[in-house]
């Protein structure tokens, strides 16, 4: 019986909107790397895939009263790589405001000074504010993000395939440090990347970073079905969770790629309590700490700026109360999501928003160890997930907790494994090496 797929999602002091309020959390800065370094640890010692960081490519204007800045993912990895040892290690990196050379030179040298233990979290940043930090007018458009990434896309692989396997001969006697035959370049030229190459290194331990990506829109989901191995996903119950994992299986089958070498992570936010009355005593306290206000603007980013100042609090919403999420240039898939609830639900906003500070369009629940195990192998028996990525609300604590309560009982179901088996991550997600497209 495969095993489900468990990465942890590091996010500030947890994933709540008020996490870094609680007595509960690290009282550490999110710049100190020592707490990142705890949380991988434990990840590792309870054997988990992998772990992830996501990024945010400007600052957040609510920051006077909710935190949204750790440190660079890509920066952090690096040292994570040297403070664990068998653990995958995954970040998030811009295609939108990245170059496609520096970009595989720091993924590549990841995946080498991890021996092999690297993701990248592909995303096109919808955030309105980034393009003004890196020399751009305005936003960039939805479709045009995804057109970019695209020829990105052949751009890096053609970068990390520019050296055979068995290209380094390391040959001292001989004087001969590589067959300069089998390193090419790339020569692309295209409307947005031309890009000579080859990198200037040798092929890293997995052939390339796993392919990890978090777009649920259409054409987000088109995109991961050309080039995902691991799919990062929000939903707010199981019925569009295993709706989205039959579409994109049958997607991914229509690029003609195996669907088990997709793997489908939906978010999973649970707080743990002892009881079910405990659970909720803590779900309670986070709310309480939560300022509407912080949620009321973040709402707004994802519409991209729209303005919800005119909204009653405590007024049952419509679908009519927000923009056309299928015009929405920032954050497509998570707005689409906020409105079905919204026409399914009919919420205040006060309600929609306490929703939203969970874990921001992800799938939360209270409840003791026992029932939190039920419902992730319901997930995983019936269609909806192949593993989840979790996002515990109140970091370390949750953590903890799901570590040494939840973790046993999915062992006891055969559902979790005990021990790593391989050393890479593609080795824990079950994914083969790439050959090299070297011709």
């Amino acid at each position: 019986m495969p095993h489900m797929h468990i990465n942890l999602f590091i996010q500030g002091r947890g994933h709540h909107e008020a996490a870094w309020r609680h007595p509960k959390s690290s009282p550490l800065p999110l710049t100190d790397i020592g707490y990142t370094v705890d949380l991988a640890q434990k990840a590792e010692a309870g054997f988990f895939d992998s772990i992830f960081l996501a990024d945010v490519l400007g600052l957040w204007n609510d920051v006077e009263s909710a935190p949204f800045n750790w440190l660079e993912p890509i920066t952090a990895l690096a040292a994570l790589a040297m403070a664990t040892k068998r653990i995958g290690l995954i970040a998030t990196c811009s295609t939108t405001y990245t170059e496609p050379y520096n970009l595989a030179r720091q993924f590549a040298s990841l995946d080498h000074i991890s021996r092999g233990r690297v993701g990248w979290n592909i995303v096109t940043t919808w955030l309105p504010q980034a393009g003004a930090n890196f020399g751009h007018i305005g936003q960039v458009g939805h479709a045009d993000r995804y057109e970019r990434a695209e020829e990105f896309m052949t751009v890096i692989k053609g970068l990390w395939d520019s050296w055979a396997d068995d290209a380094v001969l390391d040959d001292r006697e001989g004087g001969r440090y590589a067959d300069r035959k089998k390193v090419r370049a790339i020569d692309h030229k295209g409307p947005h990347y031309p890009v000579l190459g080859p990198l200037n290194m040798p092929r890293s331990p997995q052939g390339r970073p796993v392919f990890v990506q978090a777009g649920s829109s259409d054409t987000g989901k088109k995109f991961a079905a050309r080039h995902a191995e691991a799919v990062f996903t929000a939903h707010l119950e199981k019925v569009t969770a295993r709706a989205f994992y039959v579409d994109l299986k049958e997607l991914v089958s229509a690029e003609g790629r195996d669907p088990r070498h997709v793997l489908i992570l939906p978010g999973f936010s649970p707080i743990i309590g002892s009881t079910e009355a405990e659970a909720e005593r803590f779900a309670t306290e986070l709310n309480e700490l939560s300022d509407p206000e912080v949620g009321r603007n973040r709402l707004s980013q994802r519409f991209g700026g729209s303005d919800f100042s005119h909204l009653a609090l405590d007024k049952p919403l419509s679908p009519a109360d927000f923009p056309d999420p299928s015009k929405n240039e920032a954050s497509r898939s998570r707005t689409e999501a906020v409105v079905a609830l919204v026409a399914k639900e009919r919420p205040t906003l006060r309600q929609l928003l306490a929703k939203l500070a969970g874990a921001r369009g992800h799938f939360t629940i209270a409840g003791p160890p026992e029932k939190i195990a039920d419902i992730m192998q319901d997930w995983f028996e019936t269609g909806a997930a192949d593993g989840f990525n979790l996002m515990p609300p109140v970091l370390p604590h949750q953590l903890d907790l799901f570590i040494s309560e939840v973790v046993p009982l999915l062992r006891k179901r055969g559902l979790f494994r005990d021990a790593y088996e391989g050393e890479t991550l593609r080795s824990h997600f079950g994914l083969s090496r790439p050959a090299v497209q070297f011709g």
